[in-house]
């Protein structure tokens, strides 16, 4: 895919996101790898009204090449990308449901949510939280870092997530089941709720590549 293309995908998933309620405002923000550099989703705007041609463009050391000016996540991307060479697009969102779950007393800091379903386990594997950092600051890019190296997807405390792919694709659609799983969580938790035993996940994660090992939330560990 080349660039104006990727331009156009990222327009086209953020307005999806935006449309289906993931993000509101001016909140969220995605980058793509692309040969000049990466691709950003400019500061204070918003998914639902990107232009492909007003997309930040910046080298990989974050300098302003093009476009409006980067998001001031930007930092948090581009630790994620030092973290996973592998991983060429990255999506942080506000969504509701995760936001409300970065915000619960009490979570496991290794593992945030449970596993609950088969595609969750397979698209995202363990969630860390992080602790709370002001949005840009560069302790939460360096915490964000730390954790992307072991993890694809993160939760931001009082925040929301963020999550990285191989592609953009796989990027928007961990994130979304990451979203919906939060979704299902809230509505679980007050209830007596199965999880995927230890056996199960470890099955997922050796058929499709997430990290094997064990989850507080299994009740057979």
């Amino acid at each position: 895919m080349n660039e104006v293309e990727t331009r156009e995908r990222i327009c086209l998933h953020a307005k999806s996101l935006h449309d289906r309620g993931y993000t509101c405002g001016s909140s969220g923000n995605i980058s793509v790898l692309v040969d000049r550099g990466v691709l950003v989703t400019p500061t204070n705007s918003c998914f639902g009204r990107l232009d492909p041609e007003r997309l930040s463009l910046v080298d990989r050391d974050g300098n302003h090449l093009d476009g409006d000016r980067p998001s001031k996540e930007l930092p948090m991307h581009l630790a994620v990308y030092r973290s996973r060479p592998g991983d060429r697009a990255v999506v942080h969102l506000h969504s509701s449901a995760a936001v409300a779950v970065s915000c619960l007393a009490g979570l496991n800091l290794d593992d945030a949510l449970p596993p609950l379903t088969a595609y969750f386990v397979m698209r995202i594997g363990r969630l860390p939280l992080t602790a709370f950092h002001p949005p840009g600051d560069a302790l939460l890019a360096e915490s964000v870092g730390e954790a992307a190296r072991q993890h694809r997807a993160i939760l931001l405390s009082n925040h929301g997530p963020v999550v990285s792919g191989v592609d953009l694709d796989d990027a928007v659609y961990a994130a979304e089941e990451l979203e919906e799983t939060a979704r299902i969580y809230l509505t679980l938790r007050d209830r007596d709720f199965s999880p995927l035993s230890l056996q199960a996940c470890d099955e997922l994660r050796r058929r499709f590549g997430q990290q094997s090992s064990s989850s507080p939330f299994s009740k057979d560990r």
